[in-house]
């Protein structure tokens, strides 16, 4: 085996990549590509695309059998996991905190392996090697550290033995055990809880408010450019970067529509919100959405209702709807953990982070541990998530 270090996708075949990334939409080469073709990564960003390839020597040679997306930052927007206190204490004490290096989707706070291994090898060999290539990128750009973003569980004790420390964080996601309809989930709902839902939902559709969810191959170029525009507005209004662009979104269309799902809403045929999910699949993710401000809980049946009802329709087994978010709870969505690993080169800052993480995972188990003593289910009924 021998590791190489690519500043674009583009330089391997999207089969061979694919092969490696399974069905997970955000680690597929069409999207990764997409950003770097359309701008929204690369030298300008402060997104460096550093990735970590593993190749067969001798027999297969030149064969795919590992790769980490890698990103070399000058900055620490777009992560999702949290790490600005980090960066001010290195600077106060006079050291540089950036370039640092993470693995990750950008902009894409979804959980999914980062050490991709394909079928048929020694995994534990090929994510040692792909450890040490991550490890080589980071001596090489003189990175202060490298971190593992929105990892799978099963990473976590590998990346540990690495030298990664260990951080939790909370996200909200519904799980379908097998509901019915949409009915049949609110049955599992305390009566005011569900009486809430509906009142919400009833609210919109008195707004004279339809929805429709759009496949990827019949979301038309229009459509793109609407869903762009709302995009921007939501961004706008929260005060954010519009990390994606127009062209982004045509690219995904055209190269993922199996993956896209777009939910409008319209009102006397005007488009007044959009949706856009993404799916592999068992999961549907909600990832970005816009929509007039004037339309009382318009957000909570686009974002939320119209998916969940979709899902349950298709017989989708999860529903990721983003990051934060404990209104989610009241809705139906339970809090789960995430992870991410991160391997600090400074021995000072190491310990200092290592206490404050031990502090953290202390206290977001205790805020999982509250939120679940206030879902909303009935305790005689089944849990959203499939217990009693």
């Amino acid at each position: 085996m021998h590791a190489s270090i690519l500043s674009s996708l583009s330089d391997i075949e999207s089969a061979q990549w694919n092969r490696l990334a399974g069905s997970n939409p955000f680690l597929r080469h069409e999207f990764l590509t997409g950003l770097e073709r359309t701008g929204c990564v690369g030298d300008d960003t402060g997104w460096q695309p550093r990735h970590v390839v593993l190749h067969a020597d001798g027999v297969g040679r030149g064969m795919l059998l590992g790769a980490v997306p890698l990103y070399l930052k000058y900055h620490s927007y777009g992560e999702y996991v949290f790490d600005w206190s980090w960066a001010d204490a290195c600077e106060r004490s006079g050291r540089d905190y950036y370039p640092k290096l993470v693995a990750a989707v950008p902009f894409t706070p979804a959980t999914g392996r980062r050490l991709l291994v394909g079928d048929g090898v020694d995994r534990g060999r090929v994510e040692e090697q792909l450890l040490a290539g991550a490890r080589e990128v980071a001596d090489r750009y003189n990175a202060s550290s490298l971190h593992w973003l929105f990892h799978t569980a099963e990473e976590s004790p590998r990346l540990v033995a690495n030298g990664g420390l260990a951080r939790v964080g909370c996200q909200f996601h519904w799980s379908n055990p097998g509901y019915r309809d949409f009915e049949d989930f609110l049955g599992t709902f305390k009566s005011d809880k569900r009486n809430s839902i509906r009142r919400e939902r009833r609210r919109v559709r008195d707004a004279n408010v339809e929805f429709d969810i759009v496949p990827g191959p019949a979301v038309t170029g229009e459509l793109w450019d609407i869903f762009n525009r709302f995009y921007r507005s939501t961004i706008r209004a929260h005060g954010g970067i519009p990390y994606l662009s127009r062209e982004f979104f045509h690219h995904l269309g055209q190269t993922m529509s199996e993956h896209v799902h777009l939910i409008t809403a319209r009102q006397q045929r005007a488009c007044v919100a959009m949706a856009l999910c993404l799916r592999d699949g068992d999961t549907l993710y909600g990832r970005y959405w816009g929509g007039r401000p004037d339309i009382r809980d318009l957000h909570f049946e686009t974002c939320y209702y119209t998916p969940i009802e979709f899902c349950i329709a298709q017989g989708i087994a999860r529903y990721e709807a983003g990051a934060q978010g404990e209104h989610k709870v009241a809705r139906g969505f339970t809090p789960v953990q995430t992870h991410s690993s991160h391997w600090l080169r400074d021995v000072r800052l190491r310990r200092a982070v290592a206490d404050f993480l031990a502090r953290e995972q202390h206290h977001v188990s205790g805020y999982i541990d509250e939120l679940n003593e206030h879902l909303p289910f009935r305790r005689s009924g089944a849990r959203a998530d499939g217990g009693g």
